[in-house]
This record gives C-alpha cells, structure tokens and sequence, in this order.
C-alpha cells in the first residue's frame, strides 16, 4: 500500500446502513459476502477526519469498523469522496470465471458517478491484455482511457477527443478539443495528450490507453522513430505525461 493510502477509508453503504472501513482487508470480507448485491456502493476517501470520528462516536461507534443509519449521515460528513468500483470488469475469461457464482457480478453498479454514458470515440478491438483485471488496492485510482483524432484534409480542419472510463466502464469523462489546421497524425495525439492530462488531474494511477493510431501506439512505446519535429515534441509530451503515472499500458486497435 502506497503511502497515499495509508490515511484511506471506505464507505460502504447497503439500504440504510452506512459502514466505515479503514482496511482493504476489512472492506473485502464485506465485499465477499455481498457479491452480486447492486444495493452495495462503495466510497473512497482520505483522511477521516476528528470530527466525523466523534460524530460516529457520538452513536456508540468507537471501533475501527462503523456502522451508522443513513438518516444520520450528512451531506459533508466524510468530505471528498469518489465512488470505488471493487467489481472485476468483464474479460473473455469471465466463463470460466462462472463457475463460482459468489464471483459473477451485475452489469449495471448501484452507487456509479452520474456520468453519462459515452460511445467510444474508437472501436473495441480484440485485446485479452486489455481487459486483465487490476489488483483491489489499485482498483480505485485505475483508468481506461480511449483516444482518437481526425482531419479534414489531412491537413485541414482538426478536431481530437478521449473518453476516460473506470475499469467497468461505470465512471465516465467525455473530453474534445479543436486542434485547427492539422494532419491526422497531430490530431490523434492531441485525442492521447488531452485524456493523459485529464486523468492526472483526477489523480488516477494506473493507465490502460488504446486508440487506433498505430503510428501514435507504437511511438509512444519508442519502438518506432518520430521524423518530423513537430511529431517528436509531442511525443515527448505524451511520454512525459505517461510516465507520471504508476502504471501505463497503451494497445492499438483497428479502425
């Protein structure tokens, strides 16, 4: 566990009952035995502060595990907060995987962000790497993130855009910027930039990215060499920006 995580604690709450967990360990005994419950939303924040702690304690709950009715619960009591998503995405194995069905988990999570759904700006494409699951102590401050660039002209008129997802595709960002007179290529790394730099600002630490820019996937890994100037500065920042994070994994896809 990262130092950031060590002032973590999670918020659980199923109907009426609020639960406070300041362990992964304790969060994923909870977790297990509400497996498939869509009542089930889990919150993550840092640092539970004096006040909530002697708010809780004011109702008799002094131990490191609360638990609370919702109707006592403000608004503020817990501060920032962001929905954590514990559920494994579905992946090609997710058959295999259904053979214990304490594991099978519902499509739709109570307790998701109020982000409308998005299209992908790119198609899915076969990628078994993709879908691999993160490990749960990662789970919250992981990210999907789909780019893509276009022109009009190839130069002309430009336009890029990313969409941001959690791992289960429940928390969604939407993002599009105008480049103006571009080639494709400049416009398919403006789509990479403008989603690397959301996602740091939201604080995630671990990237899966895929677009269909095979010339942008393969650049951004270094296996292939930039040959004009104005390619190889926005390289830089790309890389720049994916190296900030913990963890960065970028897959083409075809058209």
């Amino acid at each position: 566990m990262g130092d950031a995580d060590k002032d973590a604690f999670y918020v659980v709450r199923k109907g009426d009952n609020v639960g406070v967990y300041k362990s992964i360990a304790d969060l994923q005994s909870v977790l297990r035995s509400t497996a498939g419950d869509a009542s089930v939303s889990v919150f993550k924040g840092y640092g539970l502060s004096n006040q909530a702690e002697e708010y809780l304690s004011s109702h008799g709950l002094k131990n490191a595990i609360y638990s609370v009715d919702s109707t006592d619960v403000r608004d503020d009591l817990f501060g920032l907060m962001t929905p954590c998503i514990f559920r494994e995405p579905n992946t090609s194995s997710s058959k295999s995987a259904g053979k214990n069905h304490s594991e099978k988990r519902p499509k739709d999570e109570a307790g998701s962000a109020s982000f409308s759904a998005a299209i992908p700006l790119v198609k899915h494409g076969k990628s078994e790497n993709f879908q691999q699951p993160y490990p749960i102590s990662s789970y919250c401050s992981s990210c999907i993130i789909e780019f893509d660039g276009a022109s009009k002209g190839n130069p002309g008129l430009a336009g890029a855009g990313a969409v941001l997802r959690t791992a289960d595709g429940s928390m969604v960002f939407r993002l599009r910027e105008g480049v103006g007179i571009a080639t494709n290529n400049v416009a398919e790394y403006r789509g990479a930039i403008l989603g690397l730099r959301y996602a740091l600002q939201k604080g995630f630490k671990h990237i899966r990215m895929h677009g269909d820019s095979k010339l942008v996937c393969m650049q951004v890994q270094g296996f292939w060499k930039t040959k004009t100037e104005n390619m190889a500065n926005l390289c830089k920042v790309a890389k720049e920006l994916k190296d900030q994070f913990m963890s960065f994994q970028i897959s083409h896809i075809e058209r």
